[in-house]
């Protein structure tokens, strides 16, 4: 069974994948057997470019700002330069405003939105483009439970993340026929940088904890399986599918 989940061959580009979940994406591919990209806004510790070559991968890394998004065919060129063809691509990459929603302003909104879905589309659009000339490719994008759910002060985070799980359906709909795998992965609440403030929050974070079944947060590593999973020929069948990795919050 090990050659389901070999990716000895394959080349995954990761956004963010510099810290958090992207760090933990971009090493469980490597352990898997994939070369790594890393695009990020601030480039990648050499720690972690290290790790990656300690397991006789390659890794390259790219420093862009999601949020231009008139560069993003730039940073297509470049990946393609780099490294002659992207297999994989991991749409992690994100950020979050916090505010009440009747202070939320314009800017943070088109903000929000900009990072965490338009530049997903168009990522997904311009190395899909690619993957459906070669026959060939897996798209695993970051969704959330708030693609389910409304939350609390993030409207424009749940609506940037209702858009990622329904353009990964829709662009499945046109392409697994294709050879191109779409699907999302929607992290519960995972102890990273971005829940910082909910952590700190005693009332609210105790409030989270006691509703995940599984008693904890999850961390990083919860999610490097899922999406690794969903990058080999073990999901080949599996299209369209926004997979939940949240300690059974979901079920509760």
């Amino acid at each position: 069974m090990n050659n389901y989940f070999d990716l000895q061959g394959k080349t995954a580009l990761v956004t963010g994948g510099n810290k958090g979940v992207g760090k933990a994406v971009s090493l469980g591919l490597a352990e898997a057997g994939a070369d790594i990209l890393i695009v990020s806004r601030s480039g990648a510790p050499d720690e972690l470019i290290e790790e990656i070559e300690q397991k006789g991968k390659r890794c390259e890394v790219i420093q862009h700002d999601l949020s231009q998004l008139d560069q993003i065919n730039d940073l297509v060129s470049k990946s393609l330069d780099l490294c002659g063809k992207i297999d994989i691509l991991v749409n992690n990459a994100g950020v979050q405003r916090r505010a009440d929603a009747v202070d939320f302003s314009e800017e943070d909104w088109d903000f929000v939105q900009d990072v965490n879905a338009k530049a997903v589309f168009f990522l997904c659009q311009a190395f899909g483009k690619r993957m459906l000339e070669r026959g060939y490719g897996k798209i695993i994008n970051l969704a959330s439970l708030l693609s389910f759910q409304g939350g609390l002060r993030v409207p424009a985070y749940a609506a940037s993340k209702g858009a990622v799980a329904m353009f990964t359906k829709s662009l499945s709909n046109e392409w697994a026929s294709k050879g191109v795998n779409v699907n999302a992965v929607a992290p519960g609440y995972i102890a990273t940088e971005m829940n910082e403030a909910l952590i700190a929050d005693e009332k609210r974070s105790k409030e989270i904890l006691d509703r995940i079944p599984a008693g904890r947060w999850g961390n990083p590593e919860d999610l490097a399986g899922a999406i690794v999973f969903l990058a080999t020929r073990a999901a080949d069948y599996i299209h369209g599918e926004v997979l939940v990795v949240d300690g059974g919050w979901m079920g509760r």
